[in-house]
């Protein structure tokens, strides 16, 4: 065992094998508790990092987070309840599974721990049988996680490619997502469908992958059959997303964002209310991009005449004129976000 000072222990030699092992953040101000915990993971071939404060863990986790937090409720300071809060709070940590621990007769702390989002529970004193057992399944839950987690980057990192076929429209998927969360949030939509478009930013013409390069760049108007197959491409996009249940809530975006209001739209001819919201704000703000980015066959418009033409839209009946307000309100009112000028 190496140990530097109290409150940032690391069980055994920091090399490269060592990072491979699964890290085990234990956070309590108890040295003996610190001491036991620590003894039993290391024997486990667990890598253990502790933390005598909840401040000291936050700081810890922003260099580089565990794979699993073991946290005692009471600490001065910073309680546990706080640093779970913090944690759940982030998506950068949400996923990191949390055991609280707490003492025997204690159910309204399990409460709270519960409503602050923590994933398990000990109860002190426990077992080393017991311990072992919680670590080793809340481990391979967050391994389970993690493949999921680098499918859906990869995905995202398509995307991209798809993107960086065309110079044109470099940075489009970055200004789809950044503007899609600044109307979503205009329009009150709650923290999933936020999220929900930030990803559609970078998925939602992902199906374009399965569209022949002669038609997806050609620099001239596309015939009546090539418009055929480029309109398949919100459900290649959808089929290409659906096994994963991560992007369950991007999928009405990856394939509704071409629906028109008067259901004149592709691929579904929805209309009205039945477009969900989240398709119908990325939709706005795909057409927006598109008009004040220069192509082949036409020059940028200046944002001005984008927005006389979104209005020109909701009058032929294409674009919900709600969220077409809202979004002129937020342009004029907040100018663009600072992604889209880059």
């Amino acid at each position: 065992m190496s140990a530097s000072r109290y409150g940032h222990r690391v069980e055994g030699a920091a090399n490269g094998a060592d990072r491979g092992r699964p890290a085990v953040l234990v956070v309590d101000d108890e040295p003996m508790n610190i001491e036991l915990v620590a003894t039993v993971l290391g024997a486990q071939g667990y890598r253990v990092v502790t933390a005598a404060t909840g401040a000291e863990a936050l700081s810890l986790i922003e260099v580089q987070a565990p794979d699993l937090v073991l946290l005692d409720i009471r600490m001065p300071g910073m309680d546990g309840y706080e640093v779970c809060r913090r944690l759940k709070g982030s998506p950068l940590t949400r996923l990191i599974p949390v055991v609280m621990l707490t003492t025997l007769g204690q159910e309204e702390y399990r409460l709270r721990g519960i409503e602050a989002g923590a994933d398990d529970f000990l109860t002190k004193p426990f077992s080393q049988a017991e311990l072992t057992a919680r670590v080793l399944s809340l481990l391979k839950l967050k391994a389970y996680t993690d493949e999921l987690e680098h499918a859906e980057a990869m995905l995202l990192t398509l995307g991209r490619t798809v993107e960086a076929k065309d110079p044109y429209t470099k940075g489009h998927c970055e200004r789809l997502s950044a503007y899609s969360i600044a109307l979503g949030r205009a329009l009150g939509l709650p923290a999933e469908e936020l999220r929900a478009l930030d990803r559609g930013g970078f998925l939602h013409d992902l199906g374009k992958i399965g569209i022949p390069d002669n038609i997806l760049l050609k620099p001239v108007a596309l015939s009546d059959v090539e418009w055929t197959i480029m309109r398949e491409h919100p459900v290649i996009g959808e089929r290409i997303c659906l096994p994963l249940r991560s992007l369950r809530p991007v999928l009405p975006i990856i394939r509704n964002h071409h629906e028109r209001w008067d259901g004149s739209g592709y691929p579904d001819r929805l209309a009205g209310d039945a477009i969900p919201l989240p398709a119908r704000i990325l939709q706005v703000v795909d057409i927006f991009d598109a008009l004040t980015t220069a192509r082949p066959y036409k020059p940028a418009l200046p944002t001005e005449a984008a927005l006389a033409t979104l209005r020109e839209e909701v009058g032929r009946g294409w674009r919900d004129p709600d969220v077409v307000a809202a979004f002129v309100a937020l342009v004029e009112r907040d100018g663009l976000p600072s992604v889209l000028l880059e």
